[in-house]
């Protein structure tokens, strides 16, 4: 299959769009083996949808955060784990744009079908030596792992007398990484999120991001000319990034009970039709609200990075803490819809040959990740707009 050659206005729906069927073909399969068939990632490079977020320096599309998003959501309506996937090789790959040159360069040429897969999770300890850190530990839940050929790891650096100094993300090759088979899960089973695991990995230091200096506004120069994926708040676009599953999976769960409606009756009731009772009326007009809110702050917060890339601001603290909480409760007001759209498409909602069921599954897991978790994200957001000092994260 030719890849796909990009200009100025290239739109990334449209290709995600078009690769819909196949992946509604491949959904159970992928559930079924825990991980995604090779069919359905020889579509992704074709469409070159790994590098929705990727500047145009490196063949990607360059698209604004918002339109990524939706990318990533249109792939979600047939098969969530696929668009995770997706998803997270997206954003390693945005993050690998960050790192100085000679990172980025030896990354970007290295392969035709350059796929990276990690976690923002600093499980790993690592300490400096000459040229680098090495590093030895396990992170877990890295989606795509089984399709990638670079992995990122996020580490905390300590010194001498096991003090943590500093976090930082280094990327290496698959190659040098073991994988644990560990996803064994309700939901997203797809996905392949298994733990990577490094032995006394040296990375060097030209493939190491500085993330905490990075969230403070001081990622590393480069000499390339700067893209508006280059100036991208870091912090609220990664929990921002991992929703677009979600909420496109919800919308089409949304269209299946609304379809299902019209054609099943109420058990034990008078009703013909569910679509003819005031209770599901109501039941669904307030799911399908609780969506809408959630793909509107999502977009909202889209257009507050974009914006602020775009005329090259930092996005101030108290609109990095709104976003964060606008996550965790986009999160919990989908979940809150889903749950409701399954009551009302009953027991057989839930038949394994029920592909709802299998979208429920996906969208329970997924909404529980913990960068979207409403708990934490509400009391980030909480803190901040109330002036509390100190936050119970860095990542804001």
């Amino acid at each position: 299959m030719a890849r796909a050659q990009f200009h100025d206005n290239a739109d990334p729906v449209a290709p995600a769009a078009e690769i819909r069927p196949l992946l509604a073909r491949n959904a159970a399969r992928a559930e079924r083996d825990r991980r995604l068939p090779q069919e359905n990632i020889d579509a992704l490079e074709a469409a070159n949808l790994f590098k929705l977020m990727t500047p145009r320096r490196w063949n990607g599309y360059g698209a604004p955060l918002a339109t990524a998003l939706n990318a990533h959501a249109e792939l979600a309506k047939e098969c969530a784990s696929t668009a995770w996937v997706t998803m997270i090789i997206g954003a390693c790959l945005w993050l690998a744009s960050l790192l100085p040159d000679p990172g980025q360069e030896e990354i970007f040429e290295s392969l035709a079908d350059l796929r990276i897969s990690g976690v923002i999770s600093a499980t790993i300890k690592g300490r400096r030596v000459a040229g680098g850190i090495r590093v030895s530990g396990k992170n877990g839940f890295a989606s795509g792992c089984l399709h990638s050929s670079w992995a990122l790891l996020c580490f905390a650096v300590e010194d001498a007398v096991q003090n943590v100094v500093d976090q930082v993300i280094g990327f290496a090759p698959m190659s040098e990484i073991e994988i644990e088979d560990t996803w064994f899960v309700a939901g997203m089973r797809g996905t392949g999120s298994n733990t990577l695991v490094a032995k006394d990995l040296f990375i060097p230091d030209h493939r190491i991001f500085p993330l905490m200096s990075a969230l403070e506004g001081a990622p590393p120069r480069t000499k390339h000319a700067l893209e508006i994926s280059d100036r991208w708040s870091i912090a609220p676009a990664l929990p921002l990034i991992l929703l677009s599953p979600v909420l496109g999976a919800a919308k089409a769960l949304l269209e299946a009970t609304v379809e299902g409606s019209r054609k099943r009756a109420i058990s034990y009731t008078t009703y013909s039709r569910q679509a003819d009772s005031a209770v599901v009326q109501h039941q669904m007009a307030e799911a399908a609200l609780k969506i809408d809110s959630a793909s509107l702050h999502w977009m909202r917060a889209a257009g507050d990075i974009d914006g602020a890339a775009a005329v090259g601001k930092s996005l101030d603290y108290l609109t990095r803490a709104r976003i964060r909480g606008e996550c965790g409760y986009a999160a919990r007001l989908v979940r809150e819809a889903v749950d409701a759209l399954m009551s009302v498409g009953g027991g057989s909602a839930f038949a394994e040959a029920a592909s709802i069921q299998r979208m429920w599954r996906d969208i329970s897991i997924a909404s529980r990740h913990g960068m979207i978790s409403a708990g934490p994200d509400l009391e980030m957001y909480g803190r901040a707009l109330l002036g509390v000092e100190g936050n119970i994260a860095p990542l804001i």
